[in-house]
């Protein structure tokens, strides 16, 4: 009883010293701040409505051409069903995690056969047998049995939960960076198909444009004909339409490839984009409400995951922190062994048991164990530094957006009387033409500006909707908070 006493004396010392002995490792610089200084108010939008990205994107987008694109991309893109696999296999890891913590049991049967030399240790061992207890034994040796084996690390420092925490965090991370990447999709979608449009209006503008300055060629070649103008006229006149004839080529490409961006996100091969484009030039979207800038740190999925990443940095210094400290694992063995097969299931002359616990701690040469907790504390503020960029990134795009938004719409305002005061000179400027008080280049000059002002109100309002569409990203919204927006979770 005393050496049992002694024993245990012994034990508590010895973990005592390899306890001291793993935290002596534990040292590490302050840790930056990771809670992000965000203002109270974006600048200039004033109020603390609801914000946007609380509206789905099948409610902000309006045009049900362009919500069936963007439903059926969120089921074929490739880039998105591969991200949806690499998310199956950080679920697997955490699988794998949680599975560390409980015990490991195997069961398993043996059968073999064995010749030992006399003159090794089992070799006199088999021949003082046959000696001592006068039969036969079995030469060569046979070996038959079945044993269930026991093996558990007991987490005393909560390194494996630690480790199933972390994982966890790192399989949410991929799910908001799921989410990040169905606001990517839904927003390239969005300004290609409102870009398609706009090449459409182009293309009839141009088109047009074109029948005036034929109709107004036709009226030079006559004044020609009547000696009122000269060769100079007509020759500038056709050039001024071929050059706008080759002009509208141009658009046709654009338009072929715009399509082909779509086709690639949709997940399909080239084909026509169904879309309406009539009524360009007075569409809107749902106005914008921007709200506060604390709802960034929960509508931008970008900013979630970071959070998760740092918090996963955070466990995983925890967990090599760990590793310093003592390790305690149990092992355990049951089973029936025999070298006669009729008699393996005789008891308990064939049973075989046996249990052991083992305490371990790095004494000698810990170098890889404490680069292993330099690297995780490194990543660890690596992962702060990062939340803190993601945040103020996150920021100043709303602001920007929510500036572009007020610019564009005054700019488009002042663009539309530019256009109705030059629509109304291309009438004068025949008029004064036909009445030889205007010379012709006063008449081409007035249609090439009116043409230009007319192709730049179309880009305007094509960079207006873009601009919704961004601060929408801006703001976290983009992704279907329902759960139908993408691809089936595993």
């Amino acid at each position: 009883m005393k050496n049992v006493k002694t024993s245990f004396q012994i034990f508590g010392m010895a973990s005592m010293i390899l306890l001291v002995q793993g935290c002596s490792g534990l040292k590490r610089d302050p840790l930056p701040s990771s809670e992000p200084p965000l203002p109270a108010q974006f600048p200039g939008a004033g109020g603390s409505a609801r914000s946007s990205a609380q509206i789905g994107w099948r409610d902000y987008f309006k045009d049900s051409n362009l919500t069936n694109l963007i439903s059926t991309a969120l089921q074929n893109n490739q880039e998105l069903n591969i991200l949806m696999q690499e998310i199956a296999v950080t679920k697997s890891e955490v699988k794998a995690r949680k599975g560390a913590i409980f015990p490991f049991i195997t069961l398993g049967t043996e059968a073999g056969l064995e010749k030992s030399s006399r003159f090794t240790r089992d070799g006199a061992v088999e021949e003082g047998l046959e000696v001592k207890k006068g039969k036969e034994f079995p030469d060569p040796l046979p070996n038959f049995g079945a044993v269930a084996e026991f093996e558990w690390e007991v987490d005393i420092w909560r390194k494996l939960r630690n480790e199933r925490d972390s994982a966890i965090k790192h399989y949410l991370a991929t799910q908001e960076g799921r989410n990040f990447m169905v606001t990517n999709i839904v927003s390239e979608i969005a300004q290609s198909y409102y870009e398609l449009m706009a090449l459409d209006n182009q293309l009839s503008i141009l088109g047009r444009t074109i029948e005036i300055q034929e109709s107004a060629l036709s009226a030079v070649k006559l004044q020609k004909d009547a000696a009122k103008v000269t060769e100079l006229a007509v020759r500038r006149f056709e050039a001024e339409v071929l050059k706008n004839k080759s002009h509208q080529y141009e658009i046709k490409q654009k338009i072929v490839v715009t399509e082909n961006k779509i086709n690639y996100l949709v997940g399909r091969y080239p084909q026509h984009v169904k879309r309406s484009s009539g009524g360009f030039e007075h569409l809107m979207l749902t106005g914008i409400r921007a709200g506060l800038p604390a709802e960034l740190l929960r509508n931008r999925p970008d900013v979630l995951q970071a959070e998760l990443e740092l918090a996963a940095a955070g466990l995983d210094v925890k967990a090599a922190g760990a590793r310093f400290y003592p390790a305690l694992s149990i092992n355990a063995a049951l089973g029936l062994r025999s070298f006669s097969l009729d008699s393996v299931f005789t008891t308990p002359e064939s049973l075989v048991y046996g249990a052991a616990a083992n305490l371990v701690t790095p004494l000698i040469n810990r170098s890889q164990i404490q680069a292993a907790y330099n690297g995780a504390s490194a990543k660890q503020v690596s992962a702060i530094y990062s939340y803190q960029q993601t945040v103020l990134k996150a920021y100043i795009e709303v602001v920007n957006q929510l500036a572009e938004m007020r610019n564009l719409n005054q700019g488009y305002n002042l663009k539309t009387q530019q256009v109705q005061a030059l629509s109304d000179s291309i009438d004068i400027s025949g008029k004064l033409f036909n009445s030889a008080r205007a010379d012709y280049t006063e008449v081409l000059i007035t249609q090439r500006d009116a043409l230009e002002a007319k192709i730049d109100l179309v880009e305007l309002k094509q960079q207006q909707l873009n601009a919704y569409v961004k601060a929408y990203k801006a703001l976290g919204g983009g992704y279907n908070r329902d759960g139908d927006a993408g691809p089936s979770k595993n």
